[in-house]
């Protein structure tokens, strides 16, 4: 392995979890009432609230399917039935649909940060950084998944990136599995572990305290003064 593979495929995933561990921890010791995702729903509702329903809706099943992509190995779910070509109709076609969602939120939710002078005056640069970040990772992950499912390669990243991922989490990584992944994927794994160097830092952090309560609370209301 080239100490350019080993910088990035073993030794970078581990330099972005301490950042995000560490960075974590600051943020909670030094500014634990700004721990929240700052709404401006006061200054903009409507682009606010199809933006951040398309967004939500769209990374929670992306979350899933990579979790199942992933994490779980190609050989469990050939154990339960699941085919190679029932997985990858699934992953494109319920992977695909996510992905619009996610980006159509994105888009709408950067385009608001954007565009809107209140917005974009009360945004910080963690603010922009991050929906940036997220739209261009969304971006790039449909990129390759078009690119594998277009091209009608050979690639499969569940026995490449998914064991070398699962070998990172259990401190085994080996950076030649990621050898011959093709460039668009390795963008898009590279990127998509920057985004967690930038988390502790910024509004995602919100993402780690929703209250349960919040699920059962009256919506809060606000009014315009007579």
């Amino acid at each position: 392995m080239s100490s350019g593979s080993q910088l990035l495929w073993v030794i970078y995933p581990y330099i972005i979890v301490i950042i995000f561990l560490l960075g974590l921890y600051y943020r909670y010791q030094t500014d634990q009432f700004g721990w929240t995702a700052k709404s401006s729903e006061i200054l903009e509702k409507k682009k606010l609230r199809w933006g951040s329903l398309l967004f939500h809706i769209g990374i929670m099943l992306v979350l899933f399917g990579h979790i199942g992509g992933l994490l779980i190995p190609k050989s469990w779910l050939a154990a339960i039935g699941v085919s190679d070509h029932f997985y990858h109709i699934m992953a494109v076609g319920a992977g695909g649909f996510a992905g619009v969602l996610t980006l159509a939120g994105c888009l709408i939710l950067l385009y608001r940060r954007i565009s809107d002078p209140r917005i974009r005056k009360t945004s910080s640069f963690g603010d922009m950084l991050s929906i940036i970040m997220l739209t261009t990772i969304v971006v790039v992950g449909m990129g390759a998944t078009i690119f594998n499912a277009a091209g009608h390669t050979d690639f499969d990243y569940r026995e490449t990136i998914s064991p070398w991922i699962r070998g990172v989490l259990t401190f085994t990584p080996d950076g030649n599995l990621m050898k011959d992944v093709p460039i668009i994927f390795k963008i898009h794994v590279m990127l998509g572990f920057a985004l967690f160097a930038v988390f502790p830092f910024t509004r995602l952090v919100h993402m780690l305290s929703m209250p349960i309560q919040y699920l059962k609370r009256t919506y809060v209301l606000y009014r315009k003064r007579s």
